[in-house]
């Protein structure tokens, strides 16, 4: 391990055990969330940058946005006391691969945080544009890349009157080395740091955490708390601890007695307030932003009878086999595979298991729904035309999302066993980011 990497791990060991907004969850004060994430973007320009670069061909990257219509590539970049660009921000990235140097510049009137460098000179040149253009002539580039996309909506992020007025001012030579740099800008998102991966394992615990007492007789009374009274617990728990969520959690119940819903009414159409009761199976999708990352996570939860100190036996088999569709899920994961690739092998090995698995996980990280391969849509079983065509690379993290349909002979019905857990691929394979669930948790908890 690199000092520099010795160093950081010591900042953020101390730092979580420093003045926490709350010893439980081990959350960090505003103050010193700015210096990790001002950290982790130094460490990401310095040595992550320069390899993304050189691995996609590219010698010159141009991102421009305006104050709050902000490129979502750029927003990622600037330092945690910018909420949002200024005036109009323009960032050159320049690498000269032979003295392996990276420059880091602003063509604005300030720098960007301590990690990007002004230069533009105003006074000396008045247009804003043209010192861009004089930016580009000195350097030369082989390959400028923009940031825009058909298909990857993070990679599409300039405005069509930035791009007509950089395409007008840009001399006519260097106009055929002009590209998107749509594979550029999702390496740069869907690529994960060993200093991200550390502050990562402690974010998706806090998640687990928050499920684990949102999922408890703490909270929920059978027969008097509503599945909109723990989706507002989520909401409250995480405002309480000074966290946000990247979109409104969800609950719901699944019982003997009632037909299983469709899929848009399990994803976009589930009943509020709806009562929980003793014996009901119960799921939640619930996910946070916390240092600029995102976790994304489901899981499930029994009420038992006042006769049951576990769960009947047919739902734990029921569960498991949720978890063995993950298991052949990422098993199938391979560097250079598409999305479509691990998606259509994964489905043919589960029907031929015997299983009803239905997979649709994304890229997760900077976006909850990030930028990299698709690996299924809750409406694309068949494949995602594009997006999933794209390759997995290493050093990338998912929201391994998926559910499987068992027939319940003792409810007359079938149920979903629906997942979502964070999962990382590395040089060493697939693990998981602070592991899963592998049971079913129980209300009131009988261990």
């Amino acid at each position: 391990m690199t000092k520099m990497n010795t160093i950081f791990k010591l900042l953020i060991v101390s730092l979580f055990c420093f003045q926490s907004l709350s010893a439980q969850y081990d959350i960090l004060p505003i103050r010193q969330r700015a210096v990790v994430i001002d950290s982790v973007l130094n460490n990401r320009f310095t040595n992550l940058l320069p390899k993304l670069m050189d691995r996609t061909g590219f010698d010159m990257w141009i991102l421009i946005s305006r104050e709050y219509n902000e490129d979502p590539i750029l927003r990622t970049m600037l330092p945690a006391n910018w909420i949002n660009a200024r005036r109009r921000t323009i960032l050159v990235f320049y690498r000269n691969k032979e003295e392996n140097t990276i420059e880091r510049l602003a063509v604005a009137r300030y720098n960007v945080g301590k990690n990007i460098t002004s230069a533009w000179d105003k006074e000396k040149q008045p247009d804003q544009w043209k010192a861009l253009v004089d930016i580009i002539k000195e350097r030369n580039p082989n390959k400028i890349g923009l940031n825009y996309s058909l298909n990857f909506g993070i990679a599409d992020g300039m405005v069509k009157t930035d791009y007509e007025a950089f395409m007008e001012v840009l001399p006519e030579a260097y106009k055929p080395k002009v590209t998107s740099a749509e594979k550029l800008g999702i390496a740069w998102i869907e690529t994960r740091t060993e200093q991200e991966m550390e502050l990562y394992k402690n974010l998706v615990k806090i998640t687990h955490d928050i499920i684990a007492e949102a999922f408890s007789n703490k909270v929920i009374k059978p027969g008097i708390t509503t599945s909109d009274d723990v989706e507002w617990f989520f909401m409250q728990k995480v405002s309480d601890l000074g966290l946000k969520t990247w979109f409104h959690p969800t609950v719901d119940i699944q019982r003997a007695g009632e037909e299983l819903e469709s899929h848009i009414v399990s994803f976009s159409n589930r009943p509020d307030k709806k009562i929980i009761q003793k014996g009901d199976l119960i799921h939640c999708d619930f996910g946070i932003t916390y240092l600029r990352l995102n976790t994304d996570c489901q899981q499930h939860a029994y009420i038992l009878k006042d006769n049951e100190s576990a769960p009947p036996v047919f739902l734990q088999e029921a569960f498991k086999s949720g978890n063995k569709v993950q298991d052949i899920l990422t098993a199938n994961f391979k560097t250079g595979k598409t999305g479509n690739q691990i998606l259509l092998a994964s489905l043919a090995e589960g029907k031929a298991a015997g299983l009803q698995p239905s997979i649709y996980t994304h890229p997760l990280g900077l976006y909850g729904h990030s930028s990299g391969p698709t690996i299924g849509m809750w409406d694309a079983q068949g494949g995602v035309p594009v997006n999933g065509d794209y390759p997995l690379f290493e050093n990338t993290v998912y929201a391994i999302e998926l559910n499987n349909t068992v027939n319940l002979a003792e409810w007359n019905k079938n149920i979903r066993i629906m997942l979502e857990e964070a999962g990382f691929w590395g040089a060493d394979g697939f693990s998981y980011v602070d592991g899963r669930q592998t049971s079913l948790l129980t209300i009131p908890r009988t261990n």
